[in-house]
């Protein structure tokens, strides 16, 4: 079993400020008068209220509910993921350092894929853990984080920590389900699996069994940004072990998750019918997307994601054209990594599917 650094062991350190929502639920029953807070629960707020009503100043007197209640109960009930398996913070990224910070000391090695989300390389060398990146599985209609070797570098290296989006980003491919247990199998015994699932609603098999497991030695995130449309509010969800869950909550901070966030994300998880509707909406305009570049004789990459890639001939060719339609206010990903610079990615949105708005791509994939 993965195991936590010793500073974290035992009684380690423990959140001083759980909220008054946490205590509400301890002593289970409400406190009108909160005297004994610092926030500003008397401001009029009448800058605010004239700008977004009266609705939105109610939430933002008081720090937010830290264990985020209202938000698990929402998709313990839709998704069927234990209650107390997930823990709730400022968007998956803020849930990678998060990871980190509870499993990974400075100096150890942790292992990635190079060019995968990069986000995750960031939070690793700024945690000051020693990042051994392994190259992606390319071939024809293939661009796929290598989870063979992603295992032995885990083993040559006695590495903390293995990071895997799946979906991946920003190639799209979606590792099977028995292909991924396979991976935390191969690991070493005291080695963490980092299973980055940002996409994980757009899989065609996202309400299925293994999405709500909870997986030992594994630590889930997903997010409220891409199907939910939650981004800029900053909100997702780790999935583990509540012992898991526990050191996380050790090393967390405690209000990240503002209360109009979770308002938000309650009102929208509330919706799962507006919710699914975008995510069928999406799935389809990345077909048709998919569809379109191959017919103009692109390698377009299987996705299943929220956007497509297209694999260009040379990094020199997707740096033109992506400086070319920047230049013309049209902006897609290129990923920053050199190993994947012949890689330019699109986002399934309807302004993608303009006619004439990827002009300067669509010529370059002719040959003009």
């Amino acid at each position: 079993m993965p195991r936590f650094p010793d500073h974290l062991t035992g009684d380690g350190p423990d959140n001083p400020f759980p909220g008054v929502r946490v205590l509400e639920r301890r002593l289970g029953r409400e406190i009108p008068h909160q005297l004994g807070s610092n926030e500003g629960l008397d401001m009029p707020h009448r800058a605010l209220r004239e700008r977004f009503g009266d609705a939105m100043a109610a939430h933002v007197y008081s720090y937010g509910d830290s264990e985020a209640l209202g938000i698990r109960r929402r998709l313990a009930e839709q998704k069927g993921i234990p209650l107390d398996a997930m823990l709730v913070d400022a968007g998956a990224d803020s849930l990678i350092a998060l990871a980190l910070r509870a499993v990974a000391e400075p100096g150890l090695p942790v292992v990635s894929t190079t060019g995968t989300y990069p986000t995750f390389g960031y939070f690793a060398r700024g945690q000051g853990c020693r990042l051994v990146e392994v190259p992606y599985d390319e071939g024809p209609g293939r661009l796929a984080p290598d989870l063979e070797a992603l295992a032995r570098a885990a083993h040559d290296h006695q590495a903390r920590l293995v990071y895997l989006a799946n979906p991946d980003n920003p190639g799209g491919h979606l590792h099977g389900d028995d292909a991924v247990m396979a991976l935390r199998e191969a690991l070493p015994d005291d080695c963490w699996l980092l299973l980055d699932e940002a996409y994980h609603d757009f899989r065609e098999d996202a309400a299925g069994e293994f999405g709500r497991r909870v997986l030992p030695g594994v630590i889930r995130l997903r997010t409220l940004s891409k199907a939910h449309g939650l981004a800029g509010l900053r909100v997702g969800y780790a999935i583990a072990e509540p012992a898991t869950l526990a050191v996380m909550m050790k090393v967390r901070i405690h209000y990240a998750v503002s209360t109009l966030t979770q308002a938000a994300a309650e009102a929208v998880l509330d919706a799962p019918d507006e919710v699914d509707a975008h995510v069928a909406a999406v799935r389809e305009r990345r077909e048709r997307l998919a569809a379109h570049f191959r017919a103009l004789g692109a390698d377009v990459l299987p996705s299943a994601t929220n956007f497509v890639g297209i694999r260009l001939a040379d990094a020199d060719l997707a740096g033109r054209v992506h400086q070319a339609l920047l230049d013309e206010g049209k902006l897609i990903a290129r990923p920053a990594d050199p190993a994947l610079g012949h890689v330019l990615r699109i986002t399934a949105v309807a302004d993608a599917l303009v006619p004439g708005r990827l002009a300067t791509l669509e010529q370059a994939l002719a040959g003009r």
